[in-house]
């Protein structure tokens, strides 16, 4: 059973783009939009050459933000000022969601790509910011950006997370074989397993999900 799956997990880790919002809002088109324009005017190329290297970047690196300190040497936070800056508007609060993270027993900690002042937004619009012990953004893992391993050890060193007693959901499958490696349950959100073994569970519902594993006994 689920439950029995997560009897043991005392600190609850939970990425915040398509992962506490479903991806129908369609918040990350926004911010696409927006890194493809300021790779546009930063490097001097046209639309389609900006959206290619966006998303080449993305590939090779784990975020574009990655990629343009690594090869250009940008400042990453203008970078991330200006591409966060989106309407929430698609956004509603989902009083369920905040119930049953609220009743998982133990720490919950927000670990997200972008920074902390976007997560910030984007719980108070979901109406999920008194839920959470701790939000982590990318400043905190000094702009490495999840994959990467660098990146888990130094937002879970300072979050104090174990992660043999963790529980890690996320919508990019790349993002779990870290925590996965660690000895964290790993869950895929909103998305479509690739049948890649460090995926061990996944949801399109993460209230649902979230369920049977609330107000577990503690041990």
């Amino acid at each position: 059973m689920v439950r029995d799956a997560f009897s043991h997990v005392r600190t609850w880790v939970f990425d915040l783009d398509n992962t506490l919002y479903p991806p129908s809002s369609r918040l990350f088109d926004q911010i696409e939009v927006r890194m493809t324009a300021w790779v546009s005017r930063a490097l001097g190329v046209d639309h389609l050459e900006a959206s290619r290297i966006r998303a080449d970047y993305w590939r090779r690196f784990g975020t574009t933000l990655a990629g343009l300190i690594e090869l250009h040497g940008i400042d990453p936070l203008p970078y991330m000022e200006d591409v966060h800056d989106i309407s929430l508007f698609g956004l509603t609060p989902d009083p369920d969601l905040a119930e049953r993270i609220a009743a998982l027993p133990g720490r919950r900690i927000v670990y997200t790509n972008g920074p902390r002042s976007h997560a910030a937004r984007v719980l108070e619009r979901r109406g999920l910011s008194d839920v959470f012990e701790g939000v982590f953004g990318a400043e905190d893992a000094g702009f490495v950006p999840k994959p990467r391993a660098g990146a888990f050890h130094s937002v879970f060193s300072a979050a104090g997370v174990e992660p043999e007693r963790g529980a890690m959901f996320e919508d990019d499958p790349r993002n779990l074989e870290v925590p996965h490696g660690l000895g964290m349950r790993t869950v895929l959100v909103h998305a479509t397993d690739p049948g890649m073994p460090h995926v061990e569970h996944q949801t399109d519902d993460l209230g649902g999900f979230l369920g049977p594993l609330a107000g577990q006994r503690q041990g």
